[in-house]
């Protein structure tokens, strides 16, 4: 089938809801909701569809009231189901619903229905008797408004699966960080102390970014990234700035701070008389322990050099772990270019990607891929080719070998000897 997307309803996917509404009629019960229900909450209330070029194989339809959300039908057309459309329809329904401050959304259905799985994939929960879902939305009403105050947001659904290869790091991840804070009360049982606060550290353009957004969507947190570059034009400067941020942030109920290139707030403090950054630096380091205390907080930095952060900054008692993300193995990078190789290449050998590729960084191997892509769309459409094939090995070839690698061997040497040196895992 050919590839779909989702986006909001239009009126004239009136049709195309009808065609749906006859499938589930003919093959199941007759839904909670009935058709004129279904149409109305399509013209005032929330829905979106899963379309292929103009016709609509999928659509999800809701609405609110109060802080409970309910979903009012969902199918997928029975030649496009076994493809994620119902789960990414529930998703993307669940983003537009969220801002109007739901803290519950719920689906009702006869009990012959048996295509629940979507609703599954999804967090919902199943209840007895009916076919009853619900799901309590992570973030409500009275955290929205700080949250886009600090510019954050809720990071959508699947990102932790979502994150190909690097399977060492990921379990490590998994096992060191998440765990602990999903299941906090067994965590307790055992005398488990979850992290509040970890490092990342590694080469550019190795993931660090990616896995700390995954693991915000993995815990359903809030994810707000602290940008030291914004903060700087505040009234007070920028350690003021930082001092104002975090008690802000002390209002949600559960948050993923994130700062990259923490090297620039938490440098070396050097030098007689003290350099600008040092009562940043400091600044830092009390807002630290304050930010520990706080139950529902995780505190992740991510640096590229490590080697330029304060000695105190490292010590036991403000970071629990400081993990290496390195270049990615034969298995990370097939899984990256699996990701990136589209359905029309044809006749490639993904091996020898792999092994062109050692070295690369997981930005390395997209632009590479997407190089690929863009000269093979260019030779379509210049010689005039009625039917192409997509990206050829040689695009491929000649994009790697036109690919600077991020990293260099002098990097990737220091980094190793960088795991044995402040690596704590």
């Amino acid at each position: 089938m050919a590839a779909w997307r989702i986006r909001d309803y239009h009126a004239d996917d009136v049709d195309g809801i009808l065609r749906l509404w006859e499938q589930v009629t003919a093959a199941d019960a007759e839904p909670v909701y009935n058709l004129p229900e279904v149409l109305a909450s399509c013209a005032k209330d929330h829905a979106v569809v899963a379309v292929v070029g103009d016709r609509v194989v999928g659509a999800a339809i809701g609405r609110t009231a109060h802080a409970q959300g309910w979903v009012v039908f969902l199918a997928t057309a029975s030649d496009a189901r076994g493809q994620g459309i119902g789960s990414s329809l529930l998703a993307a329904l669940e983003a537009r619903m969220a801002p109007h401050g739901i803290s519950k959304l719920s689906a009702l259905m006869p009990a012959a229905e048996t295509r629940i799985g979507a609703f599954l994939r999804q967090g919902f929960v199943l209840k007895q008797d009916l076919h009853y879902f619900e799901r309590y939305v992570p973030v409500q009403r009275e955290e929205l408004k700080v949250l886009a105050e600090l510019g954050g947001r809720v990071m959508a659904r699947g990102l932790w699966d979502a994150v190909g290869g690097m399977a060492a790091e990921k379990d490590l991840l998994e096992r060191r960080v998440v765990m602990p804070l999903a299941q906090s009360e067994l965590a307790d049982r055992f005398g488990v102390v979850p992290p509040r606060a970890i490092v990342l550290f590694g080469p550019p353009g190795t993931g660090k970014t990616t896995f700390a957004k995954a693991i915000a969507s993995r815990l359903e947190w809030s994810f707000v990234e602290v940008f030291p570059s914004r903060l700087a034009t505040h009234p007070g400067g920028l350690a003021g700035a930082l001092r104002e941020t975090f008690t802000r942030i002390a209002e949600l109920e559960h948050a993923v701070v994130f700062i990259d290139e923490v090297e620039e707030i938490a440098s070396r403090r050097q030098g007689e008389p003290p350099s600008p950054t040092q009562g940043v630096t400091n600044e830092l380091l009390k807002i630290i322990p304050a930010f520990r205390e706080q139950p529902g907080r995780l505190l992740i930095c991510a640096t590229n050099f490590i080697r330029a952060l304060d000695d105190a900054f490292l010590r036991h008692g403000r970071f629990d772990y400081v993990i290496p993300i390195g270049l990615p193995d034969p298995e990370a990078r097939t899984a990256i270019w699996q990701r990136y190789i589209p359905p029309a290449a044809a006749g490639l050998d993904l091996s020898a990607l792999v092994s062109m590729t050692e070295g690369f960084s997981p930005a390395d191997i997209e632009y590479a891929a997407r190089k690929a892509s863009q000269a093979a769309l260019e030779n379509a459409v210049y010689t005039g080719d009625v039917d192409p094939v997509g990206p050829s090995m040689q695009d491929y070839a000649s994009a790697i070998s036109t690919t600077r690698a991020t990293v260099s061997h002098e990097v990737a040497a220091e980094f190793l000897e960088d795991i044995d040196a402040v690596g704590r895992m």
